[in-house]
């Protein structure tokens, strides 16, 4: 096994192309650490619908260019089969360690494939990305980013012509191409041939920023907004003066991109501490609301002022604010969310006479609903122009929120007025996740295995009135691993996450209201679930 260990290491240290991981490798083969080789070529990266996502560093089982170059030649290996081998790819990235480096191996794998390819001209939002496919007419886009994970992960997103992710089985073909590739010097990876592409793709993405805004509306609210050391910035600052709101004041410690994140933990707006800053430049300045990038733009966060402070909305929130204004702009089409976002949305689907859809979880299958006008899904992630954008893009959320803020000021109300309205005509919609952070991943297995084998009956004291297993699929929703819980008056989703080494459970309560002076009353009989539902659920998954 020994002896095996060290020949696999020693075969993949010969066609390393990084000298930077050779280096990191040769130290592991020659201090003998079977440990942390082991770790490393225990098997390979797999790569699925979210793509390849993971830890950098040299062996299989990490992100590197090794790994890069292989997927990308899966990629082309794919294309080639369906007829597309003279296609145009797109390329982007985001400004992490080694991002660069991965999109030029694959445009060079691309162009060593007799592909054409073309690189977007400098660490972008991965909205901006998707909007290029679509607008050059690429067979498939790439997009190198690890998104909100920590600065140590980076990731490989694949997108096919159509401007949205991939989805099985396009997944499963790609992963096959990419395990028949026996050597990296069959890969040809010529010094040039491709594109860099210049200003022009941003600019038409910037000018389809404008479509989301209606001509008349007001542009009035102010801003506090963090890049969170990410690629968000200039862009956002581009829109938002083409669109005429007051320019936002910058969180200054986090507005540069830095691979490292020195200020957070994680940069993902949605983790403890992450928006401590914002909030305190937000205490300084008194704007109208606060908003937030994760590094590569393509989610958004919001936060406003309640009470003495300023407190995050949830997904669910600021997804039930944008389908309102939508609404009452008169907006029609498929109005679609994932299946563990709040039932609101289709509530306020319903009252306005809309089509409403159901999803997997992911941008990926919400993307591909017949007729979009507007998607979201907890998670902080919108899709507010599907004709441009067939993803979600914190950019444009960002417009669209600060426009109904405007809106709403001229008024003299504020967001959570609105949603305080929303809550007595569809009752209060509560939500709340426990997610679990694993080490090892066996223990998500067994929570999920002991749910199915002793389902609960009651959470809460509420009776479960279904319990359907999300594996075996159903007419509307594909086979996946998860489970739903729908009770007498709330409901609960159990799934891993498709990115993290997290176990997640998705909660929601809804609690009647009959008058705004019910308010009150019905948030403390919401929180009072909530946090019953998570006792019990925790209980009954072992967790």
């Amino acid at each position: 096994m020994h002896d095996d260990l060290i020949a696999r290491a020693k075969a993949w240290l010969a066609e390393d192309p990084d000298q930077e991981t050779r280096e990191e490798l040769a130290k592991l083969i020659d201090a003998g650490d079977t440990a942390e080789l082991s770790a490393r070529f225990g098997g390979t990266l797999q790569f699925g619908t979210a793509g390849l996502r993971g830890e950098l560093g040299a062996g299989p089982m990490r992100m590197n260019r090794s790994v890069v170059i292989r997927a990308a030649a899966g990629l082309a290996a794919y294309l080639r089969k369906q007829g597309q081998g003279d296609g145009l790819v797109v390329i982007g990235y985001d400004a992490r360690h080694k991002s660069a480096d991965f999109a030029r191996d694959t445009a060079a794998v691309m162009t060593g494939a007799g592909l054409r390819a073309a690189v977007l001209p400098r660490p972008l939002p991965t909205p901006v990305l998707a909007f290029a496919i679509r607008h050059l007419g690429a067979v498939a886009g790439v997009e190198v980013t690890a998104s909100h994970n920590p600065p140590r992960d980076n990731g490989y997103k694949v997108y096919l012509g159509d401007g949205s992710q991939i989805v099985p089985p396009a997944d499963a073909e790609i992963a096959a191409e990419i395990d028949a590739i026996a050597s990296l010097h069959d890969v040809p990876r010529p010094d040039a041939g491709w594109e860099v592409l210049d200003d022009s793709v941003l600019d038409a993405y910037l000018a389809r920023t404008d479509a989301v805004l209606a001509t008349d509306s007001p542009r009035t609210a102010r801003t506090v907004y963090t890049a969170m050391h990410g690629v968000g910035k200039d862009v956002l600052l581009a829109a938002f003066a083409r669109a005429g709101f007051p320019e936002p004041v910058l969180v200054a410690e986090q507005a540069e991109p830095d691979p490292d994140f020195p200020t957070v933990a994680f940069p993902n707006p949605e983790e403890p501490g992450a928006m401590d800053l914002a909030f305190a430049r937000a205490r300084d300045t008194d704007p109208d609301l606060v908003i937030a990038n994760d590094p590569d733009a393509d989610r958004c966060a919001v936060a406003v002022r309640d009470g003495a402070d300023w407190r995050m909305l949830r997904g669910d929130e600021v997804g039930a604010l944008l389908a309102a204004h939508l609404v009452r702009r008169g907006a029609t089409g498929t109005f679609a969310e994932s299946i563990v976002s709040s039932s609101l949305l289709g509530r306020i689907a319903e009252k306005a006479g809309l089509a409403y859809e159901e999803t997997l979880t992911g941008f990926k299958w919400i993307a591909r609903v017949d007729g979009l006008r507007y998607g979201y899904e907890e998670a902080l992630g919108y899709c507010v122009d599907p004709e441009g954008v067939r993803d979600k893009d914190g950019i444009t959320a960002a417009l669209l929120i600060t426009e109904l803020a405007s809106v709403l000021k001229e008024e003299g109300r504020t967001l959570l007025d609105l949603l305080d309205d929303l809550a007595v005509e569809h009752g209060l919609h509560a939500t709340d996740q426990l997610s679990v952070r694993v080490q090892d991943l066996s223990l998500i297995a067994d929570a999920m295995r002991r749910l199915r084998e002793r389902p609960p009956a009651e959470l809460a004291g509420l009776r479960v009135v279904r319990a359907e297993d999300l594996a075996r699929g159903s007419e509307s929703l594909p086979p996946t691993d998860g489970l739903r819980y729908t009770l007498d008056g709330a409901r609960v989703v159990v799934r891993p996450s498709g990115t993290e080494p997290k176990l997640k459970c998705y909660l929601e309560v809804v609690v009647p209201v009959s008058a705004p002076a019910a308010l009150p009353a019905a948030r403390a009989r919401a929180t009072e679930l909530l946090t019953a539902v998570k006792r019990d659920l925790s209980a009954a998954a072992g967790i």
